[in-house]
């Protein structure tokens, strides 16, 4: 083989899925549909191909770029997704492009209080019953006082309503600023967290409110990382059961 004359298309499928592997994958879908090869087509379809787009990050990338991906691609590739790794300003418009039966990994970017209130809620058909584990990297800004405990309302008692099968639940501060932390001071003992999760790294506000996550909310819980900023006087909940 002429080395100087060598196309994409004389190597074998074994070296054009180690290619493909080795780049990302929404670059590797918006440059090969379309292109109306039947070699091409047929390694769309390939099994090691499909395996490939388990899951898409899309953290970056132009309007008229993420237009095609929603318009053209998703719809005929959605039922191979199963994780989406996104920045939330794309949420939506990747959400209505397909179906995704398969998908139970969400993982988000510039995650704000309002991507709770509207996205998903409308997505709620898929968050509740497929999505198992949910990443969030919060952009929200952490104010003390009142406006906690509308935090809490509005985000962590929502995500516990609308996500019904979730397991693993993580939450992260943003570079610049720590998100509104969870506080259950006088909160019901069955508000927040369903007993599904089995994994749970989030920031709370006390000592105690670490305690009371653990006494009989989470019975299934085998993972727990916490931050909390300080300690209480009264600490007389004690978790059940805890290894």
């Amino acid at each position: 083989m002429n080395q100087f004359n060598t196309h994409l298309l004389d190597l074998s499928n074994e070296i054009l899925f180690i290619i493909l592997k080795k780049l990302g994958n929404v670059d590797v879908l918006y440059s090969l549909f379309g292109i109306k090869n039947q070699r091409i087509d047929a390694l769309l379809e390939d099994d090691v191909f499909t395996n490939i787009l388990n899951f898409i990050t899309i953290s970056s990338i132009i309007d008229a770029k993420l237009d095609r991906f929603c318009t053209y691609i998703l719809p005929k590739k959605h039922n191979y997704i199963r994780k989406f790794i996104l920045d939330a300003a794309y949420m939506e418009r990747i959400l209505r492009a397909g179906d995704y039966p398969n998908l139970t990994y969400l993982e988000l970017f510039k995650f704000t209080q309002e991507i709770v209130l509207r996205n998903f809620t409308t997505f709620r058909h898929i968050c509740q019953h497929q999505i198992t584990d949910l990443m969030l990297h919060n952009n929200d800004e952490y104010r003390l006082g009142k406006s906690m405990q509308i935090y809490n309302r509005n985000v962590y008692a929502s995500i516990m309503d609308i996500f019904q099968s979730l397991k693993h639940l993580t939450i992260l501060a943003s570079p610049l600023n720590e998100y509104p932390i969870l506080h259950l001071w006088s909160v019901p003992s069955t508000t927040y967290f369903v007993s599904t999760l089995t994994k749970l790294c989030i920031n709370v506000f006390l000592f105690n409110d670490c305690l009371t996550l653990l006494n009989g909310r989470l019975q299934q819980l085998t993972i727990f990382k916490v931050n909390f900023q300080g300690l209480c006087k009264d600490i007389s909940i004690y978790p059940n059961n805890v290894s």
